[in-house]
């Protein structure tokens, strides 16, 4: 008995359960890679082609209570869209970064490498990053917490002496940025509206999605923000 045949036998016997036909299922694969699921209901049986996709978030058609709001919403999706691929590069760094480090034996070598690491990001999107807005560096400040699990501030603070994380997010916060700020989309409104911008962007292909350090699901968080607008 193939596979395929048996994970079909497992998730027949736990539909049992939930229906109260009697359903069977036998699978075959043409030549183009088609399934073809034939269904035995009450002795009917029924022929089911399909392919297996990507799963596909649905998304809800935008709607905004006012002229201003969607005006911002706006301003948030250009701001949001700028931003991210350096959250997305800091996260990508950082992975190769840690995996670097753990074939470093000596002290010695790890901070030289981390020096010539902080070195090569500086020199190549310090320029950059001056150009950010206010509005945009705090932003920044949450996605890469959601790309590393880490605050800004925690990520300073282990590349460079606590002294140093302490005197930039002082510094941050003359321009009212906090390193310390985290990605909190269940609890801040404007971190939703974010994840809202991400995940449209992420299925126009407008931004390469890369998976967050902690679970974020979607469904979930656009439920919980509808519920909290309908109880008001």
């Amino acid at each position: 008995m193939k596979i395929r045949q048996i994970l079909g036998i497992g998730i027949l016997l736990i539909s049992q359960a939930l229906f109260s036909q009697t359903l069977k299922e036998i699978s075959q694969v043409d030549k183009d890679s088609v399934e073809t699921f034939y269904y035995i209901i009450e002795g009917d049986t029924i022929p089911k082609e399909y392919i297996d996709l990507d799963e596909v978030v649905l998304l809800n058609k935008l709607e905004f209570n006012s002229k201003e709001d969607r005006r911002r919403y706006l301003i948030l999706r250009r701001k949001t869209r700028k931003v991210y691929p350096f959250a997305k590069l800091a996260s990508e760094r950082l992975q190769v970064m840690n995996a670097r480090m753990k074939t470093l034996e000596r002290k010695r070598d790890r901070k030289r490498y981390t020096r010539r690491v902080q070195k090569y990001i500086e020199g190549e999107f310090s320029d950059k990053l001056k150009k950010l807005t206010r509005t945009e560096g705090q932003i920044l400040v949450k996605l890469i917490h959601r790309q590393t699990g880490r605050t800004a501030f925690a990520l300073v603070k282990e590349l460079r002496t606590g002294w140093r994380a302490f005197w930039y997010n002082t510094t941050a916060s003359m321009f009212d940025i906090s390193l310390k700020e985290e990605y909190q989309p269940f609890e801040v409104k404007e971190d939703y509206l974010i994840e809202d911008i991400l995940e449209r962007s992420f299925q126009a292909n407008v931004l390469k999605r890369q998976e967050p350090a902690f679970e974020i699901n979607y469904l979930d968080l656009s439920s919980h923000w509808h519920d909290k607008s309908v109880n008001k």
